[in-house]
């Protein structure tokens, strides 16, 4: 799982993307990328040398698929961890000068575009030869795919979930055992913990006010608990003007008009709008499943609900592919249908407490081991990654209307901007 708070603060973070998609797309689009057509079923395991780059967040992953795989082929793989802050600027150099590595993982995030701009190659016909396919994260398989074609994979996925302390819980009078299955259950255990507890220190609950990678990441699941959108299928147009949308917003204006949400999460922006969970000092949260594992007390895990219940997820993480400028296709496909096997979404992944890409592997020998393992397997299949071009401007940058929306209908307790607020979230999106 992905412990290191770089991830979260990258999620928050502006990435100068704008400059660099549209060199990316003058410079890849005149590149001529190897056809795939001819890759056998399994690829090729002929002792080739591949490179491969990955974020630093998902080091420990990258590593060790590396490791097993290095250790049971003739193929060998050639790791590079890139600095969180300097991958985007390093893909774009790279494929200006036709440089990128035979496989390289992105931010789901920016996978649309990337492969619009032609960086990854297409890997229909051998993703769609897989037996497992229909198990295969969905999210992750549309965030790669355009015009009908498929050109990544899932490399490591990171889902939002709904956590609780326990022993916070026994102490403000609730269930430890009992999840909230709605969000206004949530708001109600949310404000009791505030009234029992809240003198020693301890907050009902936390989120990042100004932090919109956050806000997407656990806001997003709410409204489609409810079988509701956040945006059109085309990613270009808003839709968190809803009465469900609205029904998030006022619930969690209700919450911090009961002060029931921890102060600083006012002006949190990500760097540390997990930190108070993590420390004991908050009841329950909207909170980022590979941080499970490193959470030092007795956790609940459920997915998240929306204000009447239901339950979904947002599945964030990574997404790989075979690079536009690998010559090595053949040899790079043998890796990643390797990745998505048993052996190694098992044997390695699910081995280690990461969360496996193919519900059918959900049930495992080792998330048997601890119920919650199963919860957050099983919740990744009724989750969604939401795909739009221009997803980062819209959403995860500072100062995005995302957030600005969020501000007004959450801490100006009103509604009367969210219908203009939702309708400059869209302007964004369809921005050429």
């Amino acid at each position: 799982m992905i412990h290191s708070a770089r991830r979260w603060r990258a999620l928050a973070a502006v990435v100068a993307t704008g400059a660099l998609i549209g060199s990316l797309a003058a410079c890849s689009s005149a590149a001529t990328s190897p056809g795939t057509a001819a890759i056998p079923a399994g690829g090729k395991d002929d002792g080739a040398k591949l490179t491969l780059w990955t974020r630093a967040p998902l080091e420990k992953q990258a590593k060790l698929l590396v490791a097993a795989y290095n250790s049971t082929h003739k193929n060998q793989v050639q790791l590079t961890v890139v600095p969180n802050d300097d991958y985007v600027a390093k893909v774009g150099a790279a494929a200006g000068s036709h440089g990128l590595p035979d496989l390289f993982a992105a931010d789901i995030v920016y996978v649309p575009n990337w492969v619009k701009q032609g960086l990854f190659q297409d890997i229909t016909k051998q993703v769609d030869g897989l037996s497992y396919k229909d198990s295969i994260n969905k999210g992750h398989l549309a965030a790669g795919t355009y015009q009908g074609k498929e050109h990544v994979l899932p490399f490591v996925l990171d889902l939002s979930m709904m956590m609780w302390n326990k022993q916070i819980f026994k102490d403000a009078g609730l269930d430890p055992e009992k999840a909230p299955t709605t969000m206004a259950e949530y708001a109600t255990d949310a404000k009791q913990i505030q009234s029992k507890l809240g003198s020693k220190g301890i907050s009902g609950t936390a989120t990042g006010l100004n932090c919109g990678g956050c806000l997407v990441f656990t806001w997003f699941p709410q409204i489609w608990a409810a079988k509701q959108q956040v945006m059109n299928s085309a990613g270009s147009k808003s839709m968190l003007a809803s009465d469900t949308a609205k029904s998030v917003y006022s619930t969690w204006a209700d919450m911090w008009k009961a002060g029931a949400v921890l102060p600083s999460s006012k002006d949190e922006s990500g760097a540390t709008w997990t930190a108070g969970f993590t420390q004991g000092k908050v009841g329950l949260m909207l909170y980022p499943a590979s941080l499970l594992s490193s959470t030092p007390f007795d956790a609940g895990v459920a997915g998240i609900p929306s204000t009447t219940g239901g339950a979904s997820t947002f599945v964030g993480g990574d997404g790989i592919g075979v690079s536009k400028d690998s010559t090595k296709a053949a040899e790079a496909w043998n890796f990643l249908s390797w990745m998505m096997s048993e052996k190694a979404q098992v044997g390695v992944l699910a081995k280690d407490d990461d969360v496996v890409s193919r519900s059918d592997l959900a049930d495992n020998q080792y998330s048997a081991k601890d119920p919650r393992l199963i919860t957050i397997n099983k919740v990744a299949g009724q989750g969604e990654t939401p795909v739009a071009l221009n997803f980062q401007q819209a959403f995860n940058a500072p100062g995005s209307q995302w957030v600005t929306l969020v501000r007004d209908a959450v801490l100006g307790d009103t509604d009367s901007k969210v219908a203009s607020d939702n309708d400059a979230i869209t302007q964004v999106l369809g921005q050429q």
